[in-house]
């Protein structure tokens, strides 16, 4: 039986995921670089040290990695001051889950700072016990480490955790550190690979909470 639930943040609670994907284009122009299409979808779940070798990947040794992902994240976290709407499903899931007392935890790739602003613009921060966000770790999704240490905050084992993600970053991060994974696709549909990886995958955090509910997760 789950006992705890770690929440992935961008796209998964809430629809954050357009805008990061649009802060990549002005980022790389300011530099005098073009964006390649598939970056924002190869990038989208994992920590910045490894965007930073991506991009170092897409646009060679030369590339300002660095400065790239710092402007990105200005541009992206200025969109984030006005409340982002919030997943379908999300609010019925957190309420399920905190009257059955199992304890949560958001475990994001996103800076804390942005994490506490997103949950504070919806006043959600009550409901979660801990918090892991991709500037406290040292190795980012697609490595379950981000993982590994919500379920440790919360005192539990991988394998009664349930950790639910959008991303194929975050679900082969959970995949590989023993939790119980769910994908709620956002902006990309579950490859085979991805599939073979997760427990379920559900259209929205409705179903989510039917499959809790009922006992199959």
């Amino acid at each position: 039986m789950i006992q705890g639930v770690l929440f992935d943040m961008d796209g998964l609670m809430f629809d954050t995921e357009p805008l990061w994907g649009q802060s990549w284009e002005p980022a790389l122009a300011a530099h005098g670089l073009s964006y390649k299409p598939g970056l924002a979808e190869a990038c989208r779940g994992a920590g910045s040290s490894v965007n930073r070798q991506r991009l170092l990947d897409w646009y060679g040794p030369d590339c300002p990695a660095d400065a790239v992902i710092r402007d990105m994240h200005t541009i992206a976290e200025a969109k984030f001051a006005a409340p982002v709407p919030k997943k379908p499903g999300l609010d019925p899931l957190l309420a399920w889950l905190s009257e059955q007392r199992i304890p949560m935890a958001v475990v994001s790739s996103s800076r804390e700072a942005v994490v506490h602003r997103n949950l504070d613009n919806w006043s959600l921060g009550p409901y979660f016990s801990a918090l892991v966000a991709g500037d406290k770790v040292t190795r980012p999704k697609p490595d379950p480490q981000p993982f590994l240490l919500g379920a440790q905050m919360l005192g539990l084992e991988p394998g009664r955790c349930l950790v639910l993600e959008d991303s194929y970053n975050g679900v082969r991060a959970g995949a590989a550190g023993g939790f119980v994974t769910i994908m709620v696709p956002d902006l990309m549909p579950p490859t085979p690979e991805i599939r073979a990886l997760c427990t379920a995958v559900c259209p929205s955090l409705h179903q989510v909470l039917e499959l809790l509910r009922a006992g199959e997760v």
